[in-house]
């Protein structure tokens, strides 16, 4: 395979502003569902999608669960400082950062930044019944981000302080601040795991309900995780999309999830990009294991001080880069890429298996563990729309006409899809 040569310009739409979800429906589960099969185009309701979900289905759920990753600051003159956290430096990993309960630093994007020009600023926050006094100072900067450390006393941890603080993140284009609403409805009722800036937007549509409902008709359910950055939403600026460079996410699997996907004789449904992003990723983690000189593994590092619950290193330092998989192509069979990847965890005595990604799926991809997908409606120019283009092919028009024919409501808050290959 090469990189393939695509313009970005025949990836666009015209979308009206109206069309545009800004608020979610009063019920998750009363958005409309347009499903595509092997070129036919039907809708249904999604509280329906039990009649419609092929029988003998495996879907993957991302658990991620978005942080309050908003913070606003002022100066001691009142200028407002508005700092968006993207990922933990110091200390190094999510889980150890949250836990924190003294200081914490993060590549953060900064709102205003001229305007900060030294020193801590300090905000109150009420947390309980107690008043934390909550400091920032930048302290470095990474490409068009900064470090921020952020410090604060009396001791509570970092999750319950900016859950405290700060306010959701929702999508820039639905152009509003956060309300009380989006706390409820810009999170999936199976969120768990903190750590994204960005909604798994396929996933806000299933409700308790829904999902008892799959279960009953013998439908499957498994959960991996990837923390969404803030790199979904920026556009391929880019004429020619070999020239753009894709943001990289980290993505953490158990060996529970691969065992169940390993064994698993049906369709593999993935529950948003995200999850297809995660799933493709592991299949070329497995061809890299049969092919070491891929050039996609990079060295194993064991790290002693993080383990998980059951005490199993979990840190061998995988990457998927961004145009790996066109350049090196493989043969391999998914289940062999799956078995590769069970016997490296039980080699090494790992529970979980954490890799980053930088995977850019496009047309001409030929997509290895996902058989089908849920997902909402991408915007014009996006990364995400050439992922949709690469599992409908030329369809991927055809579905996104009828939708805006048909009146269907678009983006994060929009309504959702299911396509599905035999």
């Amino acid at each position: 395979m090469v990189i393939p040569d695509i313009h970005i310009s025949d990836y666009t739409y015209d979308l009206p502003e109206e069309r545009i979800a800004v608020y979610p429906l009063s019920e998750r589960e009363q958005s409309r569902l347009l499903l595509w099969k092997e070129g036919q185009i039907s809708e249904t309701l999604f509280s329906h999608v039990d009649r419609v979900i092929p029988a003998n289905s495996l879907l993957v759920f991302n658990n991620t669960r978005v942080i309050h990753a908003r913070l606003i600051f002022r100066t001691p003159s009142g200028a407002r400082i508005e700092i968006f956290c993207l990922e933990p430096r110091q200390p190094a990993g999510y889980q150890l950062s949250f836990q924190s309960t003294e200081s914490v630093e993060w590549k953060c994007l900064v709102g205003n930044a001229r305007k900060w020009k030294r020193g801590s600023l300090v905000l109150p926050v009420a947390v309980g019944e107690v008043t934390v006094t909550f400091r920032a100072e930048m302290t470095g900067r990474v490409g068009n981000a900064f470090l921020v450390r952020f410090s604060w006393e009396p001791p509570v941890t970092f999750a319950t302080l900016i859950e405290a603080a700060g306010s959701m993140p929702i999508p820039p284009y639905l152009n509003r601040d956060a309300e009380t609403i989006d706390d409820d409805r810009y999170q999936t009722t199976y969120a768990r795991i903190d750590g994204s800036v960005a909604a798994p937007t396929a996933g806000l549509h299933f409700t308790p309900r829904v999902m008892e409902n799959l279960k009953n008709k013998g439908t499957s359910f498994a959960e991996l995780t990837l923390h969404i950055g803030a790199g979904t939403f920026q556009p391929v600026k880019s004429e020619r999309v070999a020239d753009h460079d894709m943001h990289t996410e980290t993505v953490y699997v158990t060996r529970d999830f691969l065992e169940k996907l390993h064994h698993h004789a049906g369709r593999v449904i993935a529950v948003g990009t995200t999850s297809v992003r995660s799933l493709e990723s592991l299949y070329w983690l497995g061809a890299a294991l049969a092919n070491p000189d891929s050039g996609i593994l990079t060295a194993m590092v064991q790290n002693p001080a993080l383990d998980d619950k059951a005490g199993s290193r979990h840190l061998p330092s995988f990457h998927v880069g961004q145009w790996q998989p066109y350049l090196t192509g493989s043969a391999l069979i998914p289940e062999e890429a799956t078995a590769r990847l069970l016997t490296l965890m039980q080699e090494k005595g790992l529970g979980q298996l954490s890799f980053t990604t930088a995977i850019i799926i496009l047309p001409g991809y030929p997509f290895r563990l996902v058989n089908g997908m849920f997902t909402n409606f991408h915007q014009p120019r996006s990364t995400l729309l050439l992922l949709i283009a690469a599992f409908l092919g030329h369809d991927w028009k055809k579905v996104y006409d009828y939708a805006l024919q048909q009146g269907f409501r678009f983006l994060s808050y929009g309504d959702a899809n299911l396509f599905l290959k035999f």
